[in-house]
Order: C-alpha cells, then structure tokens, then sequence
C-alpha cells in the first residue's frame, strides 16, 4: 500500500547529532516506557536499525542504592545495545546522585535520564515524576544539579510540559536545567493532568525549544509514522523525536526515519513476516532474560494483546497468548499464520496498531 506524500526533512537532520559529547547514529530515540522498555525489547530494536539511542524502563533510585533484585533484572544491558542511558525516579536529591554514580561505576549506563514525566499516581505521590515539574522555588533544579555534579556521564532529563494548563512550567526548567549542566531534554507535549488523553501541544514543545541556548530537545507524543515526525519537527523545531508507544507497535519505524532523513523516501514497511518473526524473538529472548519458560511468558503476555492487533490475528488466538505458558504453546498458536497473513491484514492497518494506555481518571492511576 502507498504511503501518503511525505515532506522532504529538513537538511540539517542529516547533520550528526551528539549529547553530551556521545554521538548518537541518529535523532530519533526509543522513549523509556515501564514494563515495555527492557533489554530483550531494546537489542530486538537495534537489530533493526535507525534508533539513535534507547532508555531503560524508569527504575527507582533508592531500589538500585538497596540492590533489590528486581531493580538489578531491570538494570541488565549488553554490548550490543550501547549507548544505553538508564531513567532514574524519586525525589530524594542524594539519593539521585549516589543511584546516579553506582550506575556508572557499574558500568549499567553511558548516560543518566531522570523521570519528571510519569503521571502515575504512585510516582507522583511520592514527590518523583511529573509531580517535580510544580516545585520552581529551586529544590527541582537542585536535585537535577546534585546529579549532573555525582557522575562524568550525560545527564539528562524527560519531562511533560507541566503539571496542568495553568503550570506550563517546562520552558522555565529547560533554562534551568541546561545552565544545571543537563546534556539533552525529552518533552512530552502534554500535562500530567491530561495523562495520555487529548492532543500534543506542538506549540508548548516549540517553546522549550526555544528556551534552551545549545542542548538538543526531542519531542515526544503520538509520533507513529514519518508523517507524524514530519509535522513534529515542522511545527516545534525540535532537534530529534523519542518514540514511546509508537515504536512499540511499530519497530520499523525507526528504520523508515533513517531513510526519510538520509533519502527522503522511508521505504517499505514491515511485513507480515518480519512482524511475526519480531514478536518470537522478543519472546524468547524475555525468556532468556527472566531465565525460564514460565516467567519469559509471564512478561510476554502484557505484549502479546498489540502484537496480535498489528497482526490482524482472531480474538480466540489473543486471549491464548495472553494466557501463554511456554514456548511450544506460542509455535502452536502461530503456526496457522506462517504461510501467509490472515483475510483482512494490511500494512495500513498494522500502522495503525495502538498501543493501550491507562485509562480513566489521572487522579486513580
């Protein structure tokens, strides 16, 4: 299927990118996303190619300072995916900083991304998260500060444009955080009081842009495609995109920018095979991360409902991988779609493929 015609990217995307003197093989990143984000998803990324850099699930700091072993199956990276920046929450400054620096001195992260984004309720009210984005009286920036100063690596920051319509604070602490000595900011064109809902504020994402002085700004939000990236970069001047819930339904689409910027066409779409061939991959590689069977499907099954969505696969095929116990089931369930895709599939509608989000009140999330 064609895809609709695209605007040439501007040339100066062509030029390489660099933060805090890392350079990047590209402008367009892989967001972090709790549960999402993790190591078998991330090499499975880089594979395919066009991703600049890829962040880690959000990890609290004082789980990394205490060594819990969750936190540790959370900080697992391998060669193959560097650079790698590891996403740090909490509101404790000293804490930041020493969870910062184990990081490094364990050689977990070339760069630190602190969390002032997430919107969930057991993360804002613990003081971490978007809820930081309330606080200019300068404890925020003394914190983002006690970081910069705790490692020799990047620093940087993703942050939503405030609190609510009323707190647009982020034009404010990008001046703040780049003179702090933060390498790069990631804004996320909506408040914490919209959640997911509603639309990205462009116009807010161009003003952080034009807060800062020589750091790169990313933009973030309901990017899906190349003609999303486009209206992105025309609209806010960012200077790269990260990609949260548009990559995971659509991988590929790192590659696609890669073309777009360095062709001006972005190619082919996924198949329907290497969409399939993507998804038993990532399983078993989460098998070999969670080192089994029974718990590489436990984590497989919170991906399995938008793989089967982009793969047009029946409701009866759904429901059995989100259930799934292990590996020869999966080979069952999928083996009916190896020959060809089932009636109805089409590249279009695996674009479309959504990505679930919480719902209802922010306030109970």
């Amino acid at each position: 299927m064609t895809q609709p015609d695209l605007p040439p990217p501007p040339a100066w995307y062509r030029e390489p990118v660099a933060i805090g003197g890392i350079p990047m093989a590209s402008r367009f990143n892989l967001a972090p996303l709790a549960g999402y984000t993790n190591l078998p998803f991330r090499l499975s990324v880089r594979e395919i190619g066009g991703v600049g850099l890829c962040t880690s699930d959000l990890v609290n700091a004082r789980a990394i300072l205490e060594g819990l072993k969750k936190t540790q199956e959370l900080l697992a990276t391998a060669p193959a995916e560097r650079p790698l920046f590891v996403q740090i929450f909490g509101s404790n400054a000293d804490e930041m900083g020493r969870a910062a620096a184990w990081l490094v001195a364990h050689e977990k992260a070339d760069g630190v991304d602190i969390n002032m984004g997430c919107p969930v309720r057991k993360v804002v009210k613990t003081g971490g998260g978007s809820s930081m984005l309330c606080d200019t009286s300068g404890a925020t920036v003394a914190l983002v500060r006690r970081v910069v100063e705790a490692v020799t690596v990047p620093v940087t920051v993703k942050m939503r444009l405030g609190w609510d319509d009323d707190q647009l604070t982020a034009p404010f602490f990008a001046r703040e955080f780049e003179q702090a000595g933060v390498a790069a900011l990631t804004i996320h064109g909506r408040t914490r009081e919209q959640g997911f809902s509603g639309g990205v504020n462009h116009d807010g994402i161009r003003r952080v842009v034009e807060a800062v002085q020589r750091i790169p700004v990313y933009g973030n939000g309901d990017v899906r495609s190349v003609a999303d990236a486009a209206r992105m970069i025309d609209e806010t001047g960012c200077h790269g995109i990260a990609l949260g819930r548009g990559a995971l339904a659509n991988p590929w689409v790192f590659r696609q920018f890669d073309r777009w910027v360095r062709t001006g066409d972005p190619g082919p779409r996924a198949t329907y095979h290497e969409r399939l061939d993507f998804m038993r991959l990532h399983l078993r590689r989460l098998i070999d991360w969670r080192g089994g069977e029974k718990y590489g499907c436990v984590q497989f099954r919170k991906v399995a409902t938008w793989y089967t969505k982009a793969l047009r696969m029946p409701k009866r095929t759904q429901a059995a991988l989100v259930m799934l116990e292990n590996l020869a089931q999966f080979e069952e369930l999928v083996a009916p779609f190896a020959a060809e895709p089932p009636p109805g599939w089409s590249e279009y509608d695996a674009q479309q493929a959504h990505v679930a989000v919480p719902a209802g009140p922010i306030s109970h999330w």
